[in-house]
């Protein structure tokens, strides 16, 4: 039976509510059944035709029964559309109401964009929901969410998926608009979707595996920064360097961190303070590496020289000071002024600092007799990185200088660096083919007779160049050379 607008009323309200219209039109139907029903009886008790017209009354009520129960099966009741509120998207804007925005239209569509963002909320139940209530009503999926407590308020760090044609303005300003301050946003990529745990443990592998990797991890645990390791003792001055507890210091966008070896790492990120969860992940990563002690990977590769000499090349440290200060022994007097850009008598002094893997990493090549005739260096310089060639002047030109520099620029490419840099005067012709060489985009620039070449990295490894000597115009210059300073 259908329900009546007594019915709907009554569940609308959740109390009856009478009418009486409806009490009349009851009454009145009840008097009427009882008069037809007597009417019925007396026609059937007494008439000739009662049980014919009992058999067709029968028939009557068993076809419209049956009538009654098809209807219903093929016309349900639910309300008609208009009585719900909902009307199709073109008749909807034809009415004058809203449709859908762009921003529902590009996430309906698939197309969405990868954002970092951090903000800072009171430290008050109901902070959070605001926020993602706000993000909600843009479309916006919280993939991630770190939180970081603060003495006053709490910083949150969302990874978010948005719809494309939402700008990084209008998400700030939802942020803002909902409670949010000090808003910090940036685009994200595909990287990013691991989540922080799995993150952190693949860069403890990574430092666990190599110490040259630690800055690295830093940078990668941290965002985009700056790292500078400081020696306890500045090369060839003697002159002891900052000291800092042992626990570290944190000063708002700056921390520092005390390096295994006495030293100072510094860690720099000027548009946006660290907070005392990031520096207690990095102070952790430190103490690791510091644990561990020195270590690099001991792999080597064995090479023929177009003479037919065996070299080998593998990674060096600082086990190999004594053996580098006898290669530069050999070397002449030009090759290390070349090479240092100062006085030839303090050369050795910055042994050290070159080849300990706190400040990069370096390559040996080696005879088959365990004579060091050539180191390659791959420094990190703060957010550039630096490469540097010595080869012993006997070993020149024939094609181990552009085996180094090719490792060392894919070493580079594999440690997410952007570019590399070479210092060198503007007289090495040698160096100047051996960049050229990596076909890569270059940047030169001159002062005062000293060349620095800027390669910009690709997504793909440089390989090893054949032997860039032989386009040397000037057969007695040394392959590259380094610019060091004291810190």
């Amino acid at each position: 039976m259908t329900p009546d607008m007594s019915d709907v009323t009554r569940a609308r309200h959740g109390r009856p509510v009478h009418h009486w219209r409806r009490d009349l039109v009851e009454l009145a139907a009840l008097f009427t059944a009882v008069a037809v029903a007597d009417g019925v009886a007396n026609l059937i008790g007494h008439g000739p035709d009662g049980p014919a017209l009992l058999v067709i009354s029968a028939a009557a009520l068993v076809a419209t029964a049956g009538f009654h129960t098809w209807w219903a099966r093929h016309h349900g009741h639910a309300p008609p559309p208009g009585d719900t509120g909902a009307r199709p998207p073109a008749a909807a804007q034809s009415a004058g109401q809203p449709g859908p925005s762009p921003a529902t239209s590009a996430a309906a569509s698939g197309t969405t964009v990868l954002w970092r963002m951090r903000t800072t909320v009171k430290d008050e139940p109901g902070s959070l929901a605001a926020l993602c209530t706000a993000l909600a009503a843009h479309r916006v999926d919280i993939l991630s969410l770190q939180t970081h407590p603060l003495a006053e308020g709490t910083v949150d760090e969302f990874l978010l998926r948005a719809p494309e044609e939402l700008a990084a303005s209008d998400l700030s300003r939802a942020v803002s608009l909902a409670g949010g301050t000090g808003t910090w946003i940036e685009r994200a990529d595909a990287h990013d979707l691991v989540d922080a745990p799995t993150r952190v443990l693949g860069l403890a592998t990574r430092t666990a595996l190599d110490a040259a990797e630690l800055p690295l991890a830093l940078r990668q645990l941290l965002g985009r920064c700056t790292i500078r390791s400081l020696p306890a003792t500045s090369p060839g001055s003697g002159r002891a360097g900052q000291a800092i507890p042992v626990e570290g210091a944190l000063e708002d966008t700056v921390m520092r961190l005390r390096a295994p070896e006495g030293g100072v790492i510094t860690v720099e990120r000027p548009y946006l303070p660290f907070t005392p969860t990031e520096f207690a992940r990095a102070r952790a990563l430190v103490e690791l590496d510091a644990r561990l002690g020195p270590r690099i990977p001991r792999s080597q590769d064995v090479l023929t020289l177009p003479e037919g000499n065996a070299i080998t090349v593998r990674r060096a440290d600082t086990s190999d000071v004594e053996a580098a200060k006898a290669m530069q022994e050999r070397c002449s007097p030009r090759t290390l002024s070349m090479r240092y850009h100062g006085p030839v008598g303090q050369a050795d002094r910055y042994l050290n600092h070159l080849l300990s893997p706190r400040f990069g990493r370096t390559l040996a090549v080696q005879t088959a007799s365990g004579r060091i005739v050539g180191l390659g260096h791959l420094l990190w310089d703060g957010d550039e990185t630096e490469i540097a060639l010595l080869i012993e002047d006997e070993w020149q030109r024939r094609g181990i200088g552009g085996e180094l520099l090719g490792r060392l620029v894919s070493m580079a490419v594999e440690a997410g660096c952007d570019s590399v840099y070479a210092v060198t005067q503007a007289s090495n012709t040698g160096m100047v083919a051996a960049m050229r060489g990596l076909d890569l985009p270059l940047d030169y620039q001159i002062e005062e007779g000293t060349l620095v070449i800027t390669a910009r990295l690709n997504s793909a490894p440089a390989t090893p160049q054949p032997s860039y000597e032989q386009a040397e115009e000037s057969p007695g210059e040394p392959i590259a050379g380094h610019r060091t300073q004291a810190p």
